[in-house]
């Protein structure tokens, strides 16, 4: 598949599936990313390497078949790197999601009725099919990334050794000799009455 000038680059990791094969039954698919996606979205997600990833994912008709509702969990192995030594810092990442989708004639028509309980979160916000069919396999990488230790960090690896090197720094300086308190003088007057 070639890019289009303009056009988002083709996911990593794309696994479609056919709304229409949702509304006649509710599926659930297991997906596992190839040895070339994971290369890929690990270089996407400024991981060291994806070892495996796996999802299994349920979709099923919701609202009278107008939108598809995906349940998923999905389990990778990661190599992130440590924010402090920059070290490789092996993980294992566990997580469930969910999410909702709709015909994009329903989300970019504002005056169609999309029935959507005002108590529910931003998250049950429907997302927009493309062409009638749902990429569960970015809707995976996209949630993988939210799954994500932030501040990965190698065993024993902490800011002390690099703090110690500023505060050497730090206490090179000399301090600053101290300006007297303009109203200490007003003080000692005060007293002297």
């Amino acid at each position: 598949m070639t890019d289009h000038p303009g056009s988002l680059p083709a996911p990593e990791f794309s696994r479609f599936v056919s709304a229409d094969a949702v509304r006649r039954a509710d599926l659930t698919e297991t997906i596992e990313a190839t040895e070339s996606e994971r290369r890929r979205l690990a270089e996407r997600l400024e991981l060291e390497s994806i070892d495996r990833l796996t999802a299994t994912i349920r979709l099923r008709a919701v609202r009278g078949g107008q939108m598809i509702r995906v349940s998923g969990r999905l389990e990778a192995d990661v190599v992130q790197t440590c924010v402090v030594s920059l070290d490789p810092v092996p993980a294992h990442v566990d997580e469930r999601f969910e999410a909702l989708f709709a015909p994009e004639s329903l989300i970019e028509d504002p005056g169609a009725e999309i029935d959507i309980d005002p108590y529910e979160s931003d998250e049950d916000a429907p997302e927009p099919m493309v062409n009638n069919r749902i990429d569960i396999g970015e809707l995976t990488a996209q949630h993988l990334s939210l799954g994500l230790d932030p501040y990965p960090r190698a065993g024993g690896a902490d800011f002390a050794g690099y703090d110690e090197g500023m505060d050497d720094e730090a206490a090179a300086e000399p301090e600053e000799p101290q300006k007297p308190n303009p109203f200490a003088v007003l003080g000692q007057l005060k007293n002297r009455s």
